[in-house]
């Protein structure tokens, strides 16, 4: 985003309140309504649907017409998705759901914690949930971190998010992203290709975490150069890490035995990162994860923090949520 809009994001927003619970949110640059609005008024209907209220673009500004209560919950919703067009130049449907959610509507309030923001070369990425910010701080001071919850809370997208910036600030040396193969097993042989093209498909999820916080070309030439390396967990057993940031991914598939071979590999100025969802284990024996297992051993030494989310903390789409808290009932 070019620094003139930048510059008048304080001035930019006027509010007109009308007697007929309508609430004016008027824009003194184009660009920046549009951008909040989106393509052919995209944002404000999801808004609509998500509030069950009533939005009008007409000229310079958007007419919100519910409750009161109502009208001042959409005018901080929109004055959220104001602040991440500016900082990031685009608004995703995350952003949609975290504009209306009270735990980021008071943080925007409090300005939100800057040691809490992580700015990547795409984007600035904030904490939405409690645990995330603590999940965030533990990233960035203990030298192990073990997560478990549902998908879509963000522990991968934020631990790559972390590694990168600190690649970037030159405090590593190189980013190691890893997963366990276990759809593939012993079977690698019968897939096409080489051993790369054979275990890609089961680390696609990292690399796509990547290319949504830096560039395409830069990122791959940093896995050219081997600034940043990704590869399946069972290439990971004899080496000693070192100003690393390694992160295991998907690790409810590694056995008790993987990650303890994984959690060895630390060496000298590096960290370790250890994600996974209990409830979707795909290994044939449930039972051999490692992952629940490896909180209950470690989760009292110092240098290792816990993080557990719930559906409370997922950011990628209301209905995942609802979905995960369904299942969780049920188990």
């Amino acid at each position: 985003m070019n620094n003139t809009i930048k510059k008048k994001i304080d001035t930019t927003l006027k509010f007109v309140y009308s007697d007929n619970n309508s609430l004016s949110v008027i824009f003194h640059n184009n660009e920046l309504l549009m951008g909040v609005a989106g393509e052919f008024n995209k944002n404000l209907k999801e808004l609509e649907k998500m509030t069950n209220s009533s939005l009008y673009s007409r000229g310079n500004s958007i007419m919100i017409k519910s409750d009161p209560q109502k009208n001042e919950l959409i005018k901080n919703a929109i004055q959220f998705l104001t602040n991440q067009f500016i900082n990031n130049g685009s608004i995703e449907n995350k952003d949609l759901i975290s504009s209306v959610d009270q735990f980021m509507i008071k943080e925007k309030v409090k300005n939100n914690n800057v040691t809490d923001i992580i700015k990547t070369p795409k984007k600035s990425i904030i904490p939405r949930s409690e645990k995330q910010k603590s999940y965030v701080r533990a990233l960035r001071q203990s030298d192990i971190v073990i997560s478990a919850g549902p998908a879509g809370t963000g522990k991968t997208f934020l631990a790559v998010a972390v590694g990168l910036t600190m690649l970037l600030e030159k405090k590593i040396e190189r980013i190691i992203l890893s997963r366990p193969a276990v759809e593939a097993g012993e079977r690698l042989g019968f897939l096409p290709g080489d051993m790369k093209e054979k275990v890609d498909p089961y680390l696609r999820p990292l690399y796509d975490s990547l290319y949504d916080l830096f560039d395409f070309e830069k990122i791959q030439r940093m896995i050219e150069i081997g600034d940043i390396e990704i590869a399946p967990l069972a290439f990971m057993r004899g080496r000693t890490l070192k100003n690393s940031f390694a992160i295991l991914d998907e690790a409810q598939n590694a056995t008790d035995t993987q990650i303890k071979m994984f959690l060895t590999r630390i060496g000298e100025n590096s960290k370790i990162v250890v994600n996974g969802d209990p409830t979707q284990i795909d290994l044939p024996n449930k039972s051999i994860s490692g992952l629940v297992r490896s909180k209950e051993l470690l989760g009292h030494l110092n240098e290792i923090s816990v993080i557990d989310f719930d559906h409370s903390d997922v950011v990628r789409h209301p209905l995942v949520s609802k979905i995960v808290k369904a299942y969780s009932k049920n188990d």
